[in-house]
């Protein structure tokens, strides 16, 4: 039985007229009967009553048209979620953030702005640490991640910048140098204990954040290393000693933490980067690129 078998059988249902039907379905009407005998002998059943110039289902007909319809509707609601799917209108989305990503206020902007635009897109989050995301990118276990490392040295994978994030000091509150306001000369950090962000665990931020040091003339004193720079924070906030962390980071713990601008100098803006798999096809994952794109360029 082919589905051209089914539209024919309702239509003639529908329009209770053989020759009403065919000029529906644009067929000659001979055809059309012989297809609908031809139904007919397959199910091993007559649908209908044949009378002078109509033909009117029978009760046995009335029960297949049912049957009829709602096959035909799962068919083209296939049809629909393959054409939804295919333009990426339909699908999954995974999307995994380092803990500094999270915070910063893009993030929910472009997940917004995603979701509003594809309803139908599930979407999946992750919050890890920068290589456990690069490795499930690798894997295909995520689409894409919010990091703050380039990745141009990094077989198969692409990234777009899409925001940069100036670095602050992170100190406690009842530190003396808490409560100035002028921008902080990185060298007043000198000799404080130090709370730093693992390199295996971040290391854009590391990396960043030891040359930078190293330019204002001084190697920190370690006196933590830990693998989320929300725990360096929350470290910070228990007095254990001061860090530097992204701009977007100062939401945490202010009534106990203290957020130092600092003066221009050794320390660039630390880059948002976008970063997927080249080698994912996915209609609803270049979608996301392209929202997320569009959402930076507004600003």
């Amino acid at each position: 039985m082919e589905l051209r078998h089914l539209r024919y059988f309702v239509a003639v249902a529908e329009e209770g007229s053989v020759t009403r039907a065919a000029q529906r379905l644009g067929l000659q009407q001979p055809p059309l009967s012989q297809q609908l005998r031809a139904l007919e002998r397959e199910i091993g059943v007559p649908l209908f009553n044949r009378e002078p110039r109509r033909v009117v289902l029978n009760e046995a007909g009335r029960l297949f048209l049912r049957s009829a319809r709602a096959i035909l509707g799962q068919a083209q609601e296939g049809v629909e979620e393959v054409r939804r799917f295919h333009r990426g209108e339909e699908g999954r989305v995974a999307i995994g953030f380092t803990s500094s990503a999270s915070l910063h206020p893009l993030a929910p902007r472009l997940i917004r702005a995603f979701r509003d635009r594809y309803p139908l897109v599930r979407f999946e989050v992750e919050e890890s640490e920068t290589y456990a995301l690069l490795l499930a990118l690798e894997e295909h276990r995520i689409d894409v991640a919010l990091l703050r490392i380039p990745v141009a040295r990094i077989p198969h994978l692409s990234s777009h910048t899409l925001a940069s994030d100036g670095l602050i000091a992170a100190l406690p509150r009842a530190h003396p140098l808490a409560a100035e306001e002028a921008p902080l000369d990185l060298s007043a950090l000198a000799g404080e204990p130090f709370i730093l962000y693992r390199r295996t665990d971040g290391p854009g931020i590391y990396d960043a954040l030891l040359g930078g040091l190293q330019r204002a003339g001084f190697v920190p004193r370690v006196v933590d290393e830990v693998s989320r720079i929300i725990a360096a924070i929350n470290l910070v906030a228990a007095g254990r000693g001061v860090t530097i962390v992204p701009a977007s980071m100062r939401v945490l713990h202010r009534d106990v933490v203290a957020y130092r601008p600092l003066a221009p100098g050794p320390l660039p803006p630390l880059p948002l980067n976008l970063v997927h798999n080249r080698a994912n096809r996915s209609p609803a994952v270049a979608n996301f690129i392209e929202a997320a794109l569009a959402v930076a360029g507004e600003g």
